[in-house]
């Protein structure tokens, strides 16, 4: 497309430089900007222009380009619009996808950018903008229609107007009447209930009441009866009566015409291909409802404009205002549009498309724009993080045929390629327990077992009450949380299964399952010792790669292989895996270009190898779409959640299945299906692999992972009792904010009734794990703890800590007469402990020694006349006991209040030999309760498998846990 001079209008220049939304309006047929706190109003005399610029993960700006005709705008300013927008497509670049949008018709797209409503006013600027706001309120009747985005329109103020179908909002005075017709949604319900809160804070400064009227209920209450007061009392309504706009166009039936010299001209053929889209042409594709104009790559503008208009006048002409119009360019085809087609080869040539962009850019350039936004950014360099806590409790099970194998923790990382397994991982969330059940499919699985590993994970997630999350992962197919879980991942060849060894016996070949004294080679990737792995290879040169590391054995020899590409870590990684696979030999290292003989006589001779780093396919944005509908909901945010439906949101190499706490249980059990069916149809046509994860997030249980994926989530949402209407109703009636109906947080029952922390033979033995019998809560001292928890009531306790178990201080006698002794009064107990706190702390720590119970005395039958004195007596000690938790109450606050002082200030750096307590040579005036930060950068990444940084982020009751663990000093 040739670009000029002329052809861009100096209002575009700089437009689309950054995520958000732009608005122009026509004013003497040229665009002239809204001023942001104007944007979203509208008025029905004007026309606009939308520009909608999106950041995409790839580092790319995305465009889409709207023209919103008002119901009473001339047609010189539609047609000003029309071809402006054109001339903004040109100014970034020539790729923007272009919507025509009419009053009243508008693209669900277009209205996401403006939640939850746009009502548009009287006026224009043609007529001098002589729109006057009544200074008394008029009472305005609304007809909304939408399950996921909501067309708002004004009706007459009429009983006429109302019918069973729809959903009308009555605006007065003093009051918002929301009238739900009998034929309608609840989720219709709940999004109009958006718009009675819009119309609340924007014409009732939020002060207003609100209430809504059930159809059919006649004078039930007193709402009721003031709402059809206002009709001039009940009466029944009619049927709806059909209209123009009711009228719905036949879209199976597509008609294609080429525009040559202002006339479209049909195409002739069967059916819909590719081939019949020539680039230097543009075409009309008629589909109904919507009418996409196709423009040819090498077109030229006015090429453009000439067949937009034609597109109009075949909208004019056979009198579907409905029907909307969807302009894009070769190269960047919607979905919509290639859908129609019967084969789709999607062919972007970026480097035409980025030479056109780049001489825009050269012209604005010389016109002193700022042109920084109209070239491709590059993609933002961001580790990747995997949004789950890596101290949690990891149990595995091996599928056996129908049954599953227990493991034991040192093989809890351990996989065979030719096996599936089905692990429960519980860990702290940022409110409660988290618990995620997953799948894991080796390529040499076979189906059998595959099918009983996911009856497994459901049965375990339906009997915890379906609140854990679910995964279905394939070998290769491992997103960042199951490496993080796993930590030290080790994949072997083969399998013991009795699944797999039926497999290899019926199919008679070589069980190739890896066997420790064998010749084995291994290809080690990740990230640091908190993300590693070991896969095993073929044991041939061509296994080999120069951005890897390798470790190769057989019964007598183990080598290990650099390649010219790999970095130190890659090569840490390599001696923390030795100990996990081959432990016990002395290694011999071998360098890329200087390999021994012995090496390449194990491998079977040299070969050619890559040296192209495998790369994960990096994360697309991504796509929500409405499980019922299977429709794609834009711009989304968590209230398009609907607590009675399922929803999917597309990462394409990821897809997560939503499922709301009002879905019956029958169709949950259903959500992993579900997913595997979104797979197969691939609503997006971005080919999605039949191996794709999928994940199966319950509504309440939604974890960091999941939620990153919205702007804001508000967990207390999914607290409320009701369907999304009901809960909808009560955010509104309170203010805008959501009422909790039950507590939000709750401890997961484990599976087959084991404890959510695993007893020490089953604890794992992890570089990042912790003990239980260590921990010290939130950094507290022993003897608080100890305290603490003689009053603490554990059904009560903050679940968002863990449970304090800690080491007593004063162990019971276990003799076997203590059955006859009984412990002292629990005010005395109540006075002792807090004798520790009124006394000055002693400079060395020191366990006090076992207090000894004493004999119980023979007490003879209290007379009458006592049981007076017994009551004060219980009385006092209540009162004592009580404000013995203040004490703790106040104490806690302190103790967390202590623990904010404590700045990370440069501090100098001291050999790790001597911070030890048993050294030779102690470090003196230092803080002998921080000698880790004391240590260099280097050994503490060695020490603790984490930069200081990131260490010193994680809450202090974190940082206690890992230094419990690793038992360092």
């Amino acid at each position: 497309m040739s670009v000029s001079m002329r052809d861009l209008d100096p209002a575009f220049q700089g437009a689309g430089q950054k995520a958000g939304i732009e608005v122009w309006r026509i004013e003497n047929f040229l665009p002239t900007p809204v001023p942001k706190s104007s944007i979203g109003k509208f008025f029905t005399g004007d026309s606009y222009i939308i520009l909608k610029t999106t950041a995409l993960k790839t580092g790319a700006l995305r465009h889409d380009i709207h023209y919103w005709l008002g119901k009473d705008t001339s047609q010189d300013e539609a047609g000003t619009a029309a071809v402006k927008t054109v001339e903004l497509d040109a100014a970034l670049g020539g790729r923007a996808v272009q919507y025509r949008e009419v009053q009243g018709n508008e693209t669900e797209k277009f209205l996401s950018y403006f939640k939850p409503c746009i009502i548009p006013q009287e006026g224009g600027v043609a007529s001098g903008f002589k729109h006057v706001e009544a200074e008394e309120h008029i009472t305005r009747l609304f007809v909304c229609r939408g399950k996921h985005v909501v067309h708002v329109k004004e009706v007459p103020f009429a009983r006429s107007s109302l019918n069973h179908d729809d959903i009308y909002i009555l605006d007065t005075k003093s009051k918002i009447f929301q009238f739900n017709g009998s034929n309608s949604s609840i989720q219709e319900r709940a999004k109009a209930l958006e718009v009675v809160q819009y119309i609340k804070d924007t014409y009732h400064d939020g002060t207003c009441e609100v209430a809504t009227v059930e159809d059919g209920k006649l004078m039930a209450d007193a709402d009721s009866g003031e709402f059809w007061g206002f009709f001039g009392g009940f009466a029944p309504l009619p049927r709806k009566t059909a209209n123009d706009e009711d009228k719905t166009f036949n879209s199976d039936i597509t008609k294609l015409f080429c525009v040559e010299k202002g006339q479209a001209n049909p195409v002739e053929g069967d059916s819909l291909k590719r081939e019949m889209l020539d680039t230097n042409k543009c075409y009309i594709l008629d589909c109904g409802v919507e009418v996409f104009v196709w423009m040819g790559r090498t077109t030229s503008l006015d090429d453009r404009k000439v067949a937009s208009g034609a597109a109009e006048e075949l909208i004019r002409s056979s009198e579907r205002p409905k029907s909307q119009m969807i302009r894009i360019i070769e190269g960047f085809e919607t979905v919509p549009f290639r859908s129609k087609f019967e084969s789709w080869t999607q062919e972007t040539n970026t480097t035409v498309s980025e030479d056109g962009r780049g001489r825009v850019a050269a012209l604005l350039q010389r016109q002193g724009v700022n042109v920084r936004g109209l070239m491709k950014t590059a993609p933002p360099k961001e580790e990747p993080q995997a949004f789950i806590d890596c101290t949690g409790n990891l149990q595995v099970w091996r599928v056996n045929g129908q049954e599953k194998t227990l493991l034991q923790a040192a093989d809890h990382s351990k996989f065979y390629s030719g096996d599936c397994y089905v692990f429960q991982y519980s860990y702290p969330g940022e409110e409660k327990e988290e618990v995620l059940i997953g799948t894991w499919f080796g390529k040499q699985s076979v189906e059998e077992e595959r099918g009983s590993a996911v009856s497994m994970a459901s049965k375990m997630v339906e009997s915890m009450k379906f609140v854990p999350a679910q995964a279905r992962i394939y070998e290769g197919k491992e997103p960042l949380q199951f490496f993080v879980i796993m930590q030290s991942f080790i994949v072997f060849k083969g399998g013991i299964s009795s699944g797999y060894k039926k497999y290899i016996a019926e199919k008679e070949v070589d069980d190739d399952t890896y066997n420790e004294n064998g010749l084995a080679l291994f290809r080690i990737q990740g990230s640091g010792p908190e993300n590693m792995q070991a896969i095993q290879v073929e044991p041939v040169a061509s296994s080999l790669n120069s951005s890897y590391c390798y470790i190769l054995h057989n019964d007598s020899s183990v080598f290990t292989w650099a390649g010219n590409l790999s970095t130190s870590t890659d090569q840490e990684l390599v001696e923390r895996q030795l100990d996990l696979i081959k432990p016990n030999l002395q290694t011999r290292a071998q360098k890329e270009g200087s390999e021994s003989e012995q090496f390449w006589e194990l491998l079977g001779g040299k070969a050619e190898y890559s040296s192209q780093k495998l790369t994960k396919e990096p994360e697309r944005d991504p796509h929500l779409f409405s499980c019922t509908f299977t429709k794609e909901i834009y711009n989304f945010t968590q209230d398009d959640l609907m607590t009675e439906d399922i929803f999917i949101v597309d990462c394409h190499s990821e897809i997560f299945v939503w499922v709301g706490q009002e879905v019956a249980p029958k169709n949950k059990l259903l959500a992993l299906t579900i997913g595997e069916k979104f797979i197969e149809k691939d609503s997006l046509l971005e080919k999605l692999s039949p191996e794709a994860l999928i994940y199966v997030i319950m509504e309440g249980g939604e974890p960091s992972f999941f939620t990153r994926f919205f702007t804001s989530w508000d967990s207390s949402k999914s607290a409320m009792h009701g369907n999304s209407f009901q809960r909808k109703l009560k955010i509104v009636k309170n203010g805008g904010t959501p009422v909790a109906d039950k507590p939000k947080r709750r401890t997961p029952a484990s599976y087959g009734g084991r404890a959510s922390v695993p007893d020490k033979s089953q604890q794992r033995s992890r570089s990042m794990s912790f003990s239980p019998d260590r921990v010290r809560v939130r950094g507290r001292s022993p003897a608080f703890n100890a305290l603490a928890a003689t009053f603490e009531n554990q059904n009560a306790r903050n679940l968002s800590t863990p449970p304090p178990v800690v080491r007593k201080l004063y162990p019971r006698s276990v003799t076997p007469d203590s059955s006859k002794f009984s412990p002292a009064p629990k005010s005395s107990a109540i006075a002792s402990r807090s004798a520790l706190f009124e006394k000055t702390p002693p400079q060395e720590p020191s366990i006090p020694k076992p207090l000894k119970a004493s004999p119980k005395t023979p007490e003879s039958p209290a007379p009458e006349s006592n049981s007076k004195e017994q009551e004060e007596k219980k009385v006092n000690d209540k009162e004592e006991e009580k404000s013995m938790s203040s004490r703790i109450e106040s104490l806690t606050i302190q103790e967390d209040a202590k623990e904010g002082v404590e700045d990370e200030e440069d501090l100098p750096s001291h050999p790790y030999e001597r911070l030890k307590t048993t050294s030779t040579d102690p470090v003196s005036d230092i803080d002998v309760t921080r000698r880790e930060a004391y240590l260099s950068s280097e050994e503490f990444k060695e020490k603790f498998g984490m930069t200081k940084e990131a260490f010193y982020k994680l809450p202090k009751w974190k940082q206690n846990k890992f230094k419990m663990a690793v038992q360092l000093f």
